[in-house]
């Protein structure tokens, strides 16, 4: 077999078909969030980021930087367990109302390990599955090997059905996420545990795009929900609304001491760098107190989907503060996003298949609090111009 030619014809019908993914080198600029510089040749240039997964730009509060310096210079810049990440799991622990937590090295890792290894180790185990989890959720389930059953999105009576058809004393684990990235919409977490108790099955509810963002106190979308109490395990990360890396779980002691027990390599999964532990945790304790972020996050999303509708972009409404803006072609929700980077200087990812199902490619807009109604206007007035240029259908303003 050629293997050079093999992969590059694989790569070349990518391009064809619109979805090669071109990674764009950005660097951000220290204190000056959401700046960053374009590094691609020909020259360099400030851009507008409106894609960041650090939803409230904490990665570049001084506060949490400077943790994250003192932990360097208190140890090193190791990945090893010590008792900054016992601190961090403690307070995530209290912050999600649970006796426990542990810590992953992203959220990704926790989602696939944790699923894996209940669904592993519990005997003759189903796991009900979300249809559009995320595909750490996906992974695990099947490298859990357990049985699984897909049900329909957010559709409480559609996992109703799957259950009943369950024996009764059968293991069982509900996993679903709280905020949907691609659609920004949000589960309905009340219903989901009342069928859950009915059934008797363990709730496993992915806060990713949750935590920090919602809630009195930013733990998620359950705490704004006052449900909390009634799932048996949440997971979230440190790498979005936080602005660090990592990711966890919370839940009873006993499920979190069987985890640590049964995840193979946990040396390697369950650590962070302590640096990066004690910026979480600086991180963590702002946004439990403070609304000043949250309040304007949300006040630019509404700012931002005013002057879409103004300009008739077509947009997914929800309750999130994910802004998806639907293109529909893969090839033009390229050239829409370098236009919008190298000629207005606007830096927004194109989301293409597999990431979302062919025909729904889209761009996914994320307003944070640091961004300016000035710079609001300039997308929309850019996305208008380039909408037009493309013969993208618009609605009805």
């Amino acid at each position: 077999m050629d293997y050079k030619d093999f992969f590059a014809e694989k790569l070349e019908a990518l391009r064809a078909e619109g979805n090669y993914r071109e990674f764009i080198e950005i660097s951000r600029q220290a204190g000056q969030f959401p700046l960053a510089t374009q590094m691609k040749a020909p020259s360099s240039k400030s851009v507008v980021v409106w894609c960041s997964n650090d939803y409230l730009g904490m990665g570049q509060m001084r506060a949490v930087c400077e943790a994250m310096m003192k932990g360097i210079d208190r140890t090193d810049t190791c990945l090893d367990a010590d008792a900054e990440a016992n601190h961090l799991a403690a307070d995530l622990a209290e912050h999600h109302q649970k006796e426990d937590a542990v810590l992953f090295t992203s959220g990704y890792l926790s989602n696939y390990e944790v699923l894996k290894t209940l669904g592993r180790q519990l005997p003759d185990c189903v796991i009900l599955s979300d249809e559009r989890n995320h595909a750490s959720m996906i992974e695990g389930i099947r490298a859990s090997g357990a049985k699984k059953r897909i049900w329909r999105h957010n559709d409480v009576a559609d996992l109703e059905s799957h259950l009943s058809r369950l024996a009764p004393n059968q293991a069982k684990i509900i996993a679903f996420e709280s905020v949907y990235s691609m659609d920004g919409d949000v589960a309905p977490i009340p219903e989901i545990c009342d069928v859950a108790e009915r059934f008797g099955a363990l709730t496993y509810v992915d806060e990713v795009h949750a935590v920090g963002m919602y809630g009195n106190h930013g733990a998620g979308i359950a705490e704004q929900l006052n449900c909390m109490d009634r799932l048996d395990i949440i997971e979230g990360t440190l790498a979005k609304a936080y602005g660090i890396v990592g990711g966890y779980v919370t839940a009873s002691r006993t499920i979190c001491e069987f985890i640590r027990q049964h995840v193979p390599d946990n040396t390697e999964v369950f650590s962070l760098p302590t640096g990066a532990s004690a910026a979480a945790r600086v991180s963590l304790r702002h946004l439990r107190w403070s609304t000043y972020e949250r309040k304007r996050q949300r006040q630019a999303v509404r700012d931002l989907r005013q002057k879409l509708d103004a300009a008739g972009i077509p947009h997914i409404e929800n309750p999130s503060h994910i802004v998806p803006v639907i293109v529909g072609d893969p090839v033009k929700c390229k050239a829409l996003t370098d236009a919008l980077l190298f000629d207005y200087g606007i830096y927004v990812q194109p989301i293409n298949y597999p990431t979302v199902p062919r025909g729904t490619e889209r761009l996914r807009i994320n307003p944070g609090p640091l961004h300016t109604k000035d710079q609001a206007t300039e997308l929309v007035n850019a996305l208008s111009t380039l909408w037009r240029q493309l013969g993208l259908s618009c609605q009805a303003a």
